[in-house]
């Protein structure tokens, strides 16, 4: 299997050498080329067409953004935004995904052993994701999507028996409705065509993006401004109400707890699963023990099978599930798994899931099917 070509653009040496260092050790990766910036670039393309882009957003001469721009418009690349945790709530990076870029993540971390790598995992995740992302106008064969070796949902939530389960489901309450999303490579943009489209009063919303650590609170301002119903980084403690979306801080997991018929959300440290912290299966495992039937989970675009155990367990719970489709996904991992596990009542393409979340509101479980 040929490997995945890296372009890797960003003024700073230092930055270009480690992320060399560290694409080139994975062995389904290599580096084609690095440029200190967009002029030096665009050379390199003329001559190799590469598979994925690593780019910066400060540069002299040419800022990231513009150059992003001129990608997508002119010949659309794969592009990962590689970006300083000082830009983490910047406008501009919110702008680079809107404008085509299929993920974001921080520059390498080196000062300790952990974080170096955890900025191995990401990155070369990252580059892998981008490198099966569908894109407007790009038509290419990307190579096959592997599933990884990761800890599980157990690492932070224990595991309910058979039994526990159908005492769970005997004595749920009746409660608002809960709409938990799951999403990563290509959720940005899809998020934001499903969030904008709910009316104000739309049900409580709980959201697991992957993004890193301080960036989602940028994502979280930039929906809240754009959008009819709230949308704000969740905090521990923070109460789950109708017209209200909580997304998942960045390096952290999100639980939901029901206390009575109310809901919070808890923050809650811990190791990576599925790969991601947070991570979507830790966010609908808790979904499924605490909301069980008053739950819709829904699993968008996204690599690897980050949540499609979870969504498994809330349709075991009562749950109505429903995953995208692999036309309208980005990339078709995430989905998939849940697919092929059994795990999603319904498929849909992402201009459904709107009206999706709406009918779930007004009918309960019983607009998308009913528990399995």
């Amino acid at each position: 299997m040929s490997k995945i070509r890296v372009l890797i653009v960003d003024d700073s040496a230092s930055v270009r050498t480690t992320l060399s260092e560290i694409i080139s050790a994975d062995p389904d990766l290599e580096v084609m080329a690095t440029a200190a910036d967009p002029y030096v670039a665009v050379e390199k393309i003329r001559h190799e067409i590469p598979d994925v882009i690593f780019l910066d957003v400060e540069m002299p001469r040419m800022d990231g953004l513009t150059f992003l721009r001129k990608i997508m418009s002119q010949r659309p690349i794969p592009v990962v935004i590689c970006s300083g945790a000082a830009q983490a709530g910047s406008d501009t990076l919110m702008q680079c995904l809107e404008a085509g870029a299929v993920d974001v993540v921080t520059k390498p971390r080196i000062d300790t052993a952990q974080f170096l790598q955890e900025s191995r995992m990401r990155i070369c995740d990252a580059a892998k994701a981008a490198a099966h992302a569908k894109l407007k106008g790009l038509k290419k064969a990307a190579p096959e999507l592997k599933v990884e070796a990761k800890l599980n949902a157990d690492a932070i939530i224990p595991p309910i028996s058979d039994t526990r389960r159908e005492s769970l489901i005997a004595r749920m309450p009746v409660t608002e409705p809960i709409i938990s999303i799951g999403a990563s490579t290509g959720g940005t943009e899809a998020l934001r065509e499903v969030l904008e489209a709910l009316p104000e009063n739309s049900p409580a919303i709980l959201i697991v993006q992957h993004m890193p650590e301080k960036f989602t609170g940028a994502f979280a301002r930039r929906l809240d401004s754009t959008c009819a119903i709230a949308v704000k980084e969740a905090e521990d403690g923070d109460l789950v109400m109708a017209g209200r979306a909580l997304i998942a801080p960045g390096n952290v997991h999100m639980q939901l707890v029901r206390n009575g018929l109310r809901y919070t959300v808890k923050i809650v440290e811990g190791p990576h699963v599925s790969r991601h912290r947070p991570s979507v299966d830790v966010l609908f495992r808790s979904t499924a023990q605490a909301a069980g039937r008053n739950a819709l989970g829904m699993l968008l675009t996204g690599m690897g099978d980050d949540g499609a155990r979870g969504l498994l367990e809330m349709r075991q719970m009562g749950s109505p599930t429903v995953a995208q489709d692999e036309e309208s996904s980005v990339v078709f991992g995430m989905p998939k798994e849940a697919i092929q596990r059994g795990a999603a009542v319904r498929v849909l393409p992402l201009s459904r899931m709107a009206g999706e979340i709406n009918a779930f509101g007004r009918n309960g479980n019983k607009s998308t099917g009913g528990p399995a």
